[in-house]
């Protein structure tokens, strides 16, 4: 690859269409990058150093674990539009069969062929000034549903190991995953992921894979842990702002890439006439985990056996209003398995 020099850097970042190449098809994306999401080998191509440096910030700290093909993720860059936002909104999601698309607006916005393992997309110089937004929006966004269709069962969990004990806190959104899953790393919990496990195919020993490498929080997650006041603050997929820490600021933290479940915990703190830790039942629990496959997608049956394994442990409903009483009651069940 020729030398980058700052002139071919801006020429690079100024892709536009052409009468000969209007739908950008022969853009050069010269960059390349091999990163590992989750120990999963993805490869990056692109023309523009700003790219690379958001998929570092997402994808730096992981280590190689699993040998398969890599997926593929390539992402433009071209110049600014005469119309386009600082930064744009968040992008709107639609699937079919094996197809995603994750649009923002036309400038920007990335496509993924889920069975393929292939995915691109173009943005605007503005957004790659946003890394926050780049990587949640774009470059995540396309990598973790190839992975969750791919390599891996996708969970909406939290993942967290007291005293050895590997548990998965679950509920719909708002149920307090994320900020029990950090409590309980601030007590002393070893901490794999705040809302998203992974589940991969090829293990049957229910090895749950995470980021531990950030938290991700509602921007009211200052009301429970001040310290978090004036940390920066990006849209998430539903609108819901979020606050990213990672947890490299907080040395403190015990944290794993993954973790052996021996338990599942779902969440309840509506409506709670008596705090306790109740039977849940399997029938249930399957129901709400069959929401996150994809069932258009080849690895549908791949996934559902995955989460199936999975369910072979023992299952809770924690009804709880006051966040450390939740936490005391989560360590007696690692120490005692009541």
């Amino acid at each position: 690859m020729k030398m980058l020099t700052p002139e071919i850097i801006r020429a690079m970042e100024e892709i536009v269409p052409t009468e000969a190449d209007p739908v950008l098809l022969n853009a050069e994306l010269p960059l390349r990058a091999l990163h590992f999401p989750l120990g999963f080998p993805l490869e990056i191509a692109t023309n523009s150093p700003a790219v690379l440096a958001a998929a570092q910030q997402s994808w730096g700290l992981f280590q190689p674990k699993f040998s398969c093909p890599p997926l593929i993720l390539r992402i433009g860059v071209t110049g600014n539009a005469a119309d386009s936002p600082d930064i744009p909104p968040a992008p709107i999601c639609r699937i079919q069969k094996g197809l995603m698309s994750n649009i923002a607006d036309a400038n920007n916005f990335v496509i993924s062929d889920l069975n393929a393992g292939f995915s691109f997309g173009w943005v605007t110089q503005e957004t790659t000034e946003s890394p926050l937004y780049l990587r949640y929006h774009i470059l995540e966004t396309a990598a973790l549903c190839m992975v969750s269709t791919l390599r891996a069962a996708p969970l909406h969990a939290a993942c967290v190991v007291p005293f050895g004990h590997g548990m998965l806190l679950c509920g719909d959104s708002g149920a307090g995953k994320s900020s029990l899953a950090f409590a309980g790393a601030r007590a002393g919990w070893t901490f794999v992921c705040d809302d998203a496990s992974y589940l991969p195919f090829d293990r049957t020993d229910r090895m749950v894979l995470g980021n531990c490498h950030q938290v991700r929080l509602r921007d009211s997650g200052v009301q429970l842990f001040p310290e978090l006041e004036g940390r920066p603050v990006t849209p998430r997929a539903t609108g819901k702002p979020s606050i990213e820490i990672p947890t490299a600021d907080l040395p403190e933290l015990l944290t794993a890439e993954s973790a052996i479940v021996r338990s599942i915990i779902f969440l309840n703190r509506r409506d709670v006439e008596t705090p306790g830790l109740f039977p849940y039942s399997r029938e249930t629990a399957l129901s709400w985990f069959n929401q996150f496959p994809m069932k258009t997608t080849g690895s549908y049956s791949d996934q559902m056996a995955a989460i199936g394994r999975l369910l072979n442990v023992e299952i809770f409903e924690l009804r709880y209003t006051d966040l450390d009483w939740a936490i005391e009651r989560l360590q007696t069940l690692a120490l005692t398995g009541r």
